[in-house]
């Protein structure tokens, strides 16, 4: 199936490519998007995300550990019942192995033997995770101050773990330019990789017996849920298999906050260290691009203070669900957009989880002793 890549910002037209991760200057690309399903074109055979792929690209063949098909949960959360969607039953313990297992696989297709990832966690395990199903080599960099459990994953599936002393952005930036010598598997970057993220929404869409959730509540780091959702939702919309997109409700630690400050035209605040070290990227590379679906979905954004992450990992894991301090910062925004009335009484609100508990056990001790 022949596909194309669009840079959003210039309008200009690539030929799909799987080892093209950027424009010819630099910006980032987005797969031009394929025709959205309708309800009998998922393929319920299968159970895993690759149930839908008839709306993935290219002629993939899936390199899959089970990924996709994550419980939805009903609890209650202060005046009102939310949906949790629990991202951590992937198979690496995070949302990112819908993104890895479709970029992955297509580069396998291509080729490719050995790839390079930067991360601060868990796309890192994730990438290293697929690239050893695949049988590639991979190696990963990371900022000196990752959790040691997400740096022992991705050294146990086998790839290079390389830590950067400074910041994630550091750390971008060093992959970056090693790129010219080797295959860049971003999970930022890469346009596959959303391929796979907006999996999420065909999935919240089966969930709910196909049709969309109101409002879904998020995390966001460098934006990969938001932008997925985005994709997936226009696509049913685009399709006629839904008439409304979501509100994309995106929460993010106050000490580091950019595309909140962005969404609400004021600067961005002093970065600041934050326990949810999972979205300390300071300079997304898709922000105009993850605002803009925010505000076409009519959503919001919320900048959370670190003792409210605290609080909300110790609320959520007496409700049961065990998150990283990460994905804890979305459940801590709900209380927030309640207030604003981006949350309303008898609409189907969907929070998504995005990692597990496990990966973050020393913040996670600090946080709940």
């Amino acid at each position: 199936m022949e596909y194309w890549y669009v840079d959003e910002r210039s309008g200009t037209r690539y030929p799909g490519d799987p080892l093209r991760w950027r424009g010819d200057d630099g910006a980032p690309l987005s797969v031009v998007p394929p025709a959205g399903l309708a309800p009998g074109d998922v393929d319920t055979g299968v159970r895993s995300l690759w149930r839908y792929r008839a709306a993935l690209p290219g002629d993939l063949r899936p390199v899959s550990l089970g990924e996709g098909c994550t419980p939805l949960v009903p609890r209650p959360w202060s005046e009102g019942d939310v949906r949790f969607k629990l991202e951590w039953f992937s198979p690496t313990g995070s949302f990112k192995d819908r993104g890895s297992s479709v970029m992955i696989s297509a580069l396998a297709g291509a080729g490719v033997t050995e790839l390079l990832e930067d991360s601060s966690g868990n796309g890192g395990s994730s990438v290293a995770a697929y690239s050893a199903a695949a049988g590639i080599a991979a190696t990963v960099l990371a900022p000196e101050g990752t959790s040691p459990a997400k740096v022992l994953q991705a050294r146990a599936y086998g790839a290079q773990v390389e830590l950067v002393p400074g910041t994630r952005d550091d750390t971008a930036a060093e992959a970056v330019r090693r790129s010219s010598r080797m295959t860049y598997a971003s999970h930022n970057w890469h346009p596959f990789f959303l391929q796979g993220t907006k999996t999420l929404a065909y999935e919240l869409w089966e969930d709910l017996g196909f049709r969309a959730p109101d409002a879904v509540v998020t995390v966001a780091g460098a934006g990969s849920i938001v932008l997925g959702c985005d994709l997936g939702f226009g696509e049913l919309l685009a399709a006629g298999s839904i008439t409304r997109r979501p509100r994309l409700l995106v929460a993010q630690p106050r000490n580091c906050s950019p595309i909140d400050a962005a969404v609400h035209d004021r600067p961005a605040p002093e970065f600041a260290p934050t326990v949810a070290e999972g979205t300390a990227i300071r300079h997304p590379v898709r922000l105009p691009e993850v605002v803009a679906a925010i505000r076409r979905s009519g959503g919001d954004t919320a900048a959370i203070g670190e003792a409210a992450i605290a609080a909300a990992a110790r609320r959520l894991a007496s409700l049961g669900l065990y998150a990283e301090p990460t994905s804890a910062t979305a459940a801590a925004a709900i209380d927030v957009f309640r207030e604003r009335g981006a949350i309303r009484p008898g609409e189907t609100t969907v929070v998504v989880l995005t990692g597990s508990g496990l990966k973050a056990p020393d913040k996670l001790r600090e946080l709940i002793g």
